[in-house]
């Protein structure tokens, strides 16, 4: 009887420990795939300045060399560029896509999608600045915000455990 009760007991506290991971993980995410999409957006600003290649085509490119969600985004938008247009394509793209990203990063980001295709070069490359700009300051955001909760929510996750186990105990 006492080797079941501990085991439900540590299954308690591992369970609210991977809890406690999972949401401090989302903050380390929503950081990587901010500093992931700045990236991209930099080989996109380089593809179309120097290659001259359609954006379909880049996006494809794109998804290729960048990883995890990000690169998935690319994939989609470059997917659907085939059946609407290049601005509607991305901000499909964007919203059906899952990642780790807040509303206030994919509106801003959803910027980009209202030039593309729509303007010159050097139109599409000033809101691809204008953008990486506005990355800027959300990734110091996620990694103060990230510094800040993701402690938190681990040693959270932790603490809840051992609390319901002094109470059931």
């Amino acid at each position: 009887m006492l080797l079941v009760k501990i085991f439900i007991f540590a299954m308690i506290i591992g369970s609210s420990s991977v809890i406690g991971l999972m949401l401090a993980k989302k903050y380390s995410n929503r950081e990587l795939e901010l500093r992931e999409m700045k990236n991209a957006l930099n080989m996109f600003e380089n593809k179309i300045k120097f290659t001259y290649e359609d954006i379909p085509t880049v996006f494809e490119d794109i998804s290729t060399k960048v990883q995890g969600n990000i690169g998935v985004v690319f994939k989609n938008a470059s997917t659907k560029m085939k059946d609407m247009s290049a601005g509607n394509a991305w901000e499909y793209a964007l919203k059906n896509t899952y990642t780790s990203l807040t509303k206030e990063d994919i509106d801003i980001i959803n910027g980009l999608g209202r030039m593309l295709g729509k303007t010159d070069l050097n139109g599409q490359i000033s809101e691809i600045k204008l953008v990486n700009d506005f990355l800027d300051t959300q990734i110091d955001e996620a990694k103060l915000e990230k510094d800040k909760n993701a402690k938190m929510y681990k040693t959270l996750g932790i603490v809840v455990g051992m609390t319901i186990v002094i109470i059931l105990a």
